[in-house]
């Protein structure tokens, strides 16, 4: 089943061995994911028993649970089932009881407080007499079964609330969450856990914190993403928060550091809405205050920034620029960055601060912006601007601005007394300019490519509207690199070969198809580009955007090589012409094993132009390898000079040297125990495995991908030669997919042959 709807999983469907769920958030969605999922039923020929199908169901079992939309509780089978149980009269029975109970702890508050006599009975050396205690305790459990509560998901809007409870031998915890009302609690989870025998020497505050580490732990999915509150008898935890001097059991309480923020106060519900009005109303009367400061030097490029709220708060903001700019252009980098923090916070009433007279008079409009460098600063500047109701632009001395001044160059300038406590000040890297990031409203609505000034150009000697002479002496230069070929545009190479000029829908489908198509072997960004241009496709934009596709790839990412240790040398074999030499290895045994029982593959690989060819086998025999030399590499590509390979028998045997002999082939055997003294097969090996692991879908159809992997492998430059093995093979690169679907400039030139026959 898993097989089967691998891509629906967690989706659209859950599935558990041979329950089935299909689920929507719409009565429209609800249809669409039915008739995908009988679709798929109906291609693998699988069979539904109409006694177990319910359609339009709000809530249903899973499980053991009944699930709804909002709640989750027990099955009352279930339930029924517990509390008709007859007390125990063996160990064997009263071990049966909390195993039936181990399914729904998270329904039952303090269950390990309940059953802590019953738990008494199961220790060594226990008679295990059953008594009044234990009646009561085993009558208290199936009390609170007949009422146990309804649990409900956590909603992403509001913060949840975190109960703490420490017992003398247990200890256990509550998650809840306000409902919609915001009056009532709704319980989220349960937990409670049994200190073993050293944990109950704790101190009570010992306890206390160790009881927070691991319910955090436990419920980590639930604290990673919500503001939670913490409820508890005793205060320390808030301060031990705060504590830098914590040691042994003490220190586990940092480990909280990686959660969102554990609120130990909680707010007084009647006031919150008064707190918050007051504040706004400040807010109106009294701006808030933005020092900035940038500088560039020899060391680098830094910004500082520091905004101050009408109450005195101080929120500090600093960055080092990733890229060469002057010092003017790192003046306004402070400024955009701490106005769009004021933004980020509502704030609509705001003074700007500053020590650089030519970056606030040019704000202010006093002074006329010449430096081409920052005309795009001061536009994106004034677009910022109008988020807000009043701002004011003023000019500060350095001596008033040495905050902002120092954050400017903290990188290289402060030193931090390691002893003192100092808050930690984020710094984040920029890697271009401020104003790229800005998406202007009028790009949005302009529909032309980003090549259409130039086109214009080459076409009809025609400059855009509002040049300045720069703009068209700078557009006049970048025009001689490019050829016009009817409506097409070509980018002309220092080479002189022509790429074709592409928009950016045309960009993101090649990127598509040379990343993860028949042909992509999920290179880096890098190794995309070049690709892209040797097919014949170019963009503006295009090593970026290819090295930002590859990033988002998850594939790329689960299939990464993890070893980051410089690569070791390999042996070069020398080979006197093409097809002469050729290394022979087998990859496997694979798990799981393929769809038609295959879990090997065969290998080599000729050692002058790095060409492969490969197949799978259930068992790699030696009659299969015979067969495979003559067919794959005699009979297709010539007489062999010699043959490399390891000591496997099924690559030593008397089969093999017979071929060998018939053919007069020399077969050699690399080092024992040392496979880098075959690199090259060792190699192909490495690329191959990574390349049919990132085209795989369902773990089992790795033997279909097989072709589609060699293909990517012989189209994709190799390291030692600098070209791809097929156009060492065949004189010219292959024609891919992508190629048809936006012709390239051989595919238009085959056209225009075939026209004019």
């Amino acid at each position: 089943m898993v097989t089967l709807f691998h891509d629906m999983m967690h989706k659209e469907i859950e599935v558990y061995v041979d329950d089935m769920i299909a689920k929507s958030r719409t009565k429209k969605g609800h249809v669409q994911v039915l008739r995908k999922l009988f679709l798929r039923l109906r291609k693998f020929q699988l069979k539904l028993n109409p006694a177990k199908c319910t359609f339009g169901a709000r809530s249903g079992k899973l499980l053991g649970f009944v699930v709804s939309e909002k709640e989750i509780e027990i099955n009352p089978d279930k339930v029924n089932a517990t509390q008709e149980l007859s007390p125990p009269c063996t160990q064997k029975e009263i071990r049966g009881f909390p195993g039936r109970l181990n399914y729904i702890p998270r329904f039952i508050a303090q269950l390990t407080e309940k059953c802590d006599p019953i738990f008494y009975l199961l220790r060594k050396h226990n008679p295990g007499v059953w008594d009044k205690e234990f009646q009561e305790a085993f009558d208290k459990v199936k009390h609170y079964l007949s009422k146990v509560p309804v649990l409900m998901p956590p909603c992403p809007d509001r913060p949840l609330i975190l109960y703490l409870a420490v017992f003398k031998n247990s200890m256990g915890c509550v998650l809840g969450q306000h409902d919609e009302s915001g009056r009532k609690e709704r319980a989220i989870y349960y937990l409670s856990k049994k200190f073993t025998e050293c944990e109950t020497r704790y101190s009570p505050i010992e306890k206390l914190c160790y009881a927070l580490i691991w319910a955090t732990r436990r419920l980590r999915q639930y604290m990673l993403y919500h503001t939670t509150w913490l409820i508890s008898k005793l205060d320390p935890p808030k301060y031990m928060m705060e504590s830098t001097t914590l040691n042994g059991r003490m220190a586990r309480c940092r480990a909280l550091k990686d959660y969102e923020p554990l609120d130990f106060d909680f707010p007084n519900e009647d006031l919150m809405y008064v707190a918050i009005t007051e504040e706004s109303a400040q807010n109106e009367s009294h701006p808030w205050k933005l020092n900035f400061d940038g500088a560039s030097n020899a060391v680098g490029n830094e910004i500082g920034a520091v905004l101050v709220s009408p109450n005195g708060d101080h929120y500090h903001f600093t960055s080092k620029l990733d890229f060469d700019c002057t010092n003017n252009m790192a003046k306004y980098e402070a400024c955009i960055m701490d106005i769009r923090a004021a933004i980020e916070r509502k704030i609509k009433v705001l003074e700007v601060y500053g020590d650089s007279a030519l970056v606030i008079h040019q704000l202010k409009g006093e002074w006329e912006t010449r430096d081409p460098k920052l005309i795009n600063y001061r536009k994106l500047v004034l677009e910022l601007i109008k988020e807000f109701d009043n701002i004011i632009f003023c000019y500060h001395p350095r001596e008033k601005n040495q905050m902002a001044d120092a954050l400017a160059t903290l990188a290289s300038m402060i030193k931090v007394n390691k002893q003192e406590d100092v808050k930690p000040i984020q710094m984040s890297i920029y890697e271009a300019p401020a104003h790229c990031y800005n998406i202007d409203e009028k790009e949005e609505k302009d529909d032309h490519p980003w090549y259409h000034d130039i086109l214009q150009y080459v076409k009809n000697r025609k400059y855009p509207d509002q040049a300045t002479e720069k703009d068209k002496r700078m557009l006049k230069r970048l025009a001689s690199d490019y050829v016009l070929d009817g409506e097409i545009l070509y980018k002309r190479r220092k080479d002189h070969v022509l790429l074709r000029c592409v928009d950016v829908v045309e960009a993101n489908k090649i990127l598509e198809e040379v990343h993860e198509g028949v042909c992509g072997t999920h290179a880096n960004g890098f190794i995309i580009a070049r690709q892209i241009m040797r097919f014949g496709y170019y963009w503006s934009t295009m090593e970026g955007d290819c090295i930002s596709y590859a990033k988002k790839c998850h594939k790329c990412q689960i299939y990464e090589d993890k070893i980051h240790v410089p690569p070791s040398t390999l042996d070069v074999m020398t080979s006197p012409w093409p097809f002469s030499m050729w290394g022979m290895d087998v990859i496997g045994s694979i798990s799981p094993k393929a769809s038609n029982g295959h879990q090997f593959i065969f290998v080599v690989i000729d050692y002058f132009i790095k060409w492969v060819e490969a197949t799978s086998y259930a068992n790699v025999t030696k009659s299969a390898v015979s067969k495979f030399l003559k067919k794959e590499s005699i009979y297709r590509y010539g007489m062999l000079e010699r043959i490399i390979s390891d000591n496997a028998l099924n690559l030593n045997n008397s089969t093999i040297a017979d071929v060998c002999r018939q053919f007069k082939i020399k077969h050699h055997n690399s080092s024992p125990y040392r496979p880098k003294m075959n690199g090259a097969v060792e190699a192909a090996n490495k690329n191959i495995k990574k390349i049919v692991g990132k085209m795989t879908e369902t773990y089992r159809d790795w033997h279909e991908k097989l072709p589609f992997a060699l293909y990517a492998y012989r189209t994709s430059v190799r390291t030692s030669t600098g070209a791809t093995p097929f156009s060492l093979v065949y004189g010219m690169e292959a024609v891919l997919p992508i190629e048809v679907k936006i012709p390239s400039l051989r595919v238009l030139s085959e056209l225009k042959l075939d026209e004019a026959e």
